[in-house]
């Protein structure tokens, strides 16, 4: 029998599934919002500027961003376990695993840094 292998954040399968199937609705629902934007308002300079600039806008930006990270790093993690296995890289599977983790999470970070310091103006 396996025991628990830790899911992506911690909490098994069922949790992770969830978690991927929210953020895609997350997802989902932010490109419409998008989409519908860019489809009904002459979008010009100063409208775009507006639409992001409001608080409800950038807190739906930043919900978006964190769905995007949850979303890919269960994917990214999910394949790391799925396909780097001793049977395709040998005894050093687990440092390639470990490596490879870290790589995608230091992406991943990079990734949720920049749009947050876009949104939320963090650099000047």
């Amino acid at each position: 029998m396996v025991a628990h292998v830790g899911g992506a954040f911690g909490r098994g399968g069922r949790w992770d599934f969830l978690l991927q199937r929210i953020s895609a609705v997350v997802l989902g629902l932010y490109a419409v919002c998008i989409v519908g934007f860019f489809a009904v308002v002459p979008v010009d300079h100063a409208r775009l500027v507006d639409f992001f600039s409001g608080t409800t806008m950038g807190m739906f930006s930043w919900l978006a961003v964190v769905a995007l990270m949850a979303h890919a790093w269960i994917g990214m993690w999910t394949i790391g376990t799925d396909y780097v296995n001793e049977h395709y890289f040998g005894r050093w599977h687990a440092v390639y695993r470990t490596l490879y983790l870290v790589v995608c999470a230091a992406l991943i970070a990079i990734y949720v840094y920049w749009p947050m310091a876009v949104i939320w103006r963090l650099e000047s």
